[in-house]
Order: C-alpha cells, then structure tokens, then sequence
C-alpha cells in the first residue's frame, strides 16, 4: 500500500506547491497582517484542497466534465473573484502601510481587502476567520483544481477488483492526507513569509510589491477566464 501512495503524496505535492493565486494570498496574508492570519489562511487552503480532492474520489468531478455550462459558470465566477482581488491590491498598492510597535502590518486604511477585511478601526489584528474565510474562497475559485485531482487519481490509484474504483480505505484515507500536504505546505509559507525580514522588505517596497502580486492575480484570473470561454467554444 505504501509503495503505490508514495507516486501519489509526490504528486499532490507538487502540486500544492506550484505558485498559483493560492501562493500569492498565503504570502500578502503573512507579511501584511500576521503569522496567525498567515496560518488561518494555510488552513483555509487545506479545507479547500480537501473538498476538491473529495470530489475527484468521488467521481462527481465528472459533472464539470461533462456540463460544459456549469463548469464554464464556475471558472468564470472564479475569474471574477480573483480579478476582484487584484483589483484590491491595486487600489490599496499607494497606501502606507504603518506598523505600530506590538501590532500587526496590514491594518491601514485602504489596503486590499483580501489582505485585510475583518480588520477592526481600533487597531486589533484582522479577523482569524476572515483570513480562512478569503483564503477558502480563492482555493475554490478553480475548480479545475478538482479536475487535476481526478487526473492524479485515475493515473496513480490502484483500483479495487470488487468495485473497479479506488479501495475503499483508500477513500478515507487521502482526504485527511490531502488536507495536510495543502495546509502543510501553505503553513511553511505562512511561517517564512511573517519572519521580519520580509515584512521589512515589504514595507520598503510596498507600492511595488502590491502592483505586481495584483498583476500576476489579474492575470491568472483573466486567464481562467479565457480558457473556460476556449473550452467551451471548443465543445460547440
């Protein structure tokens, strides 16, 4: 059993760990509020991943396969909120970002609010579950993260003789593993990126930086939003 795992831990892996918007929220997260947002929103990722891979075990990723509508609304809406948040990122790239002693960066007036709603006026960290809140909602803006899961599973999962599918202990046990690839690997993000140096680094930069993490969430959104309209011309 532990030998036909280890191809598939590789795999979902690597794919956790390939930079996509789930990286860039992790990163701005950290460095703009606090580790524990940081940490809030690794979690937030990992439920997203769990759901997603959930799915794929389940065959029910078959529905976006196979209902080119549905799944074009989807990725369509997921584009949106990811334009969305690089809209944020930009309308808050010119604003100071001050930090005062003992508080988190990222409570400033203006700043993305991805990165910062649930912040409150009297200068508490923002909100722990409004991070998980924001970071699930960008996990699950791509659903054809479900479809790459059912892509890992059909290629690498052993089939039952009995049912034809994955065994069934299979099926309980990639779940739990799934969600702490995700939430681990995010987690280790979240933990390098809230160190001092790169918040003082950040803090120099600031416009800049926000400009281009905007930019590249501008662009991945336009993206999934091109390929859904592709896939689904493609299908006519």
């Amino acid at each position: 059993m532990l030998a036909s795992l280890i191809p598939i831990l590789v795999a979902l892996l690597l794919g956790a760990m390939a930079p996509g918007p789930s990286f860039v929220l992790v990163t701005r997260t950290a460095v703009t509020q606090s580790r524990r947002n940081g940490l809030a929103a690794a979690v937030g990722m990992g439920v997203g991943g769990t759901f997603f891979g959930t799915l794929a075990l389940l065959g029910l990723t078959a529905l976006l396969t196979h209902v080119a509508w549905l799944n074009m609304t989807l990725r369509l809406a997921g584009g949106l909120y990811l334009l969305y948040l690089a809209l944020r990122m930009w309308r808050g790239a010119g604003t100071p970002l001050g930090k005062a002693a003992g508080t988190p960066l990222g409570k400033a007036a203006g700043t993305p609010l991805a990165m910062n709603a649930g912040a409150a006026t009297d200068g508490r960290a923002p909100s722990l579950g409004r991070a998980f809140v924001v970071a699930l909602a960008t996990q699950l803006s791509n659903p054809k993260t479900a479809i790459a899961y059912a892509g890992i599973f059909a290629a690498l999962l052993p089939s039952s003789s009995v049912s034809g599918g994955p065994p069934s202990h299979l099926l309980l046990f990639l779940p739990p593993v799934i969600f702490l690839i995700e939430a681990g690997w995010y987690s280790v993000v979240a933990l390098a990126f809230s160190l001092e140096a790169p918040r003082r680094a950040y803090l120099k930069a600031k416009g800049g930086i926000d400009r281009v993490t905007g930019t590249v969430m501008g662009a991945l959104g336009l993206r999934l939003m091109a390929d859904a309209v592709r896939d689904m011309a493609l299908a006519r």
